[in-house]
């Protein structure tokens, strides 16, 4: 592989703002937060999937980065860009994940997680694990200074330790200013270099190996102080649940 550089892959617009790029992420998980308060059991993916797009509308986003998506049930083993199975309503005891890209006022934002609708304990435990795995992931970045290939690899033993099987073709991304790809278009799992902080998403999308169902999270690496990263640790992680007979907050 040829010597990749660093700055060119890394490169944002002139001007560019750290604080509003960060505003653009807190932004994007609050729409994550708005789009789960409105999910009910019961209701069709392709309707949850009209109503992602109308709650972006209405935050003032009329731009993405990429498709905004809701996946219920079986579909959470999809991969990114595939299409959904028709007709699939949420169940009361289900998984489901919101994936979000929109834009505002030229900075990308990117916010992804799984929430529960009921307490199946596999289910659950999808969900924990796939924010676990990416606190592992970005305490190893944080720590041992890692390329983006050595915390891919890393991720991928994590996960199947864990039981899951590491969906690759979400390699991780380039976040920033609208648009970041100009800089670089490829996955973080192909990257040679340690990321910089407030450049990268990293993206985990695991799978049960012998079942229909899966669990996505994602977020910026950032220095922990600013990303409030806690010790890995089923207790410190939290998965937000719709009851069967109302409705969730979200991050």
């Amino acid at each position: 592989m040829s010597i990749q550089d660093a700055a060119a892959l890394e490169g944002t617009n002139e001007g560019f703002s750290v604080e509003k790029f960060l505003a653009t992420r807190a932004k994007a998980q609050e729409a994550v937060s708005r789009i789960v308060a409105q999910v009910q059991v019961g209701m069709l993916e392709e309707d949850a999937n009209k109503m992602v797009v109308a709650t972006l509308q209405e935050m003032g986003s009329n731009q993405a980065f990429h498709k905004p998506y809701i996946r219920f049930g079986a579909n959470t083993v999809k991969t990114f860009g595939a299409d959904s199975d028709p007709g699939i309503r949420l169940g009361e005891d289900d998984i489901f994940f919101i994936d979000v890209g929109p834009v505002w006022d030229g900075y990308e934002g990117d916010a992804g997680e799984t929430f529960l609708t009921g307490n199946n304990p596999e289910l659950k435990r999808c969900a924990l694990d796939a924010q676990a795995i990416f606190q592992a992931t970005a305490e190893k970045w944080e720590k041992e200074k890692s390329t983006g290939e050595e915390l891919y690899q890393f991720a991928e033993r994590r996960a199947k330790y864990l039981g899951w099987e590491l969906n690759l073709d979400l390699g991780g991304h380039r976040l920033g200013d609208y648009p970041s790809a100009e800089h670089y278009e490829g996955p973080l799992s192909e990257i040679t270099f340690c990321p910089s902080p407030n450049r990268w998403m990293v993206e985990i999308h695991i799978r049960h190996p012998g079942h229909l169902f899966g669990a996505f999270y994602e977020d910026l690496l950032m220095e922990s102080d600013a990303a409030g990263i806690d010790s890995v640790g089923d207790n410190q992680i939290d998965i937000k649940q719709v009851p069967a007979d109302g409705v969730c907050g979200g991050y």
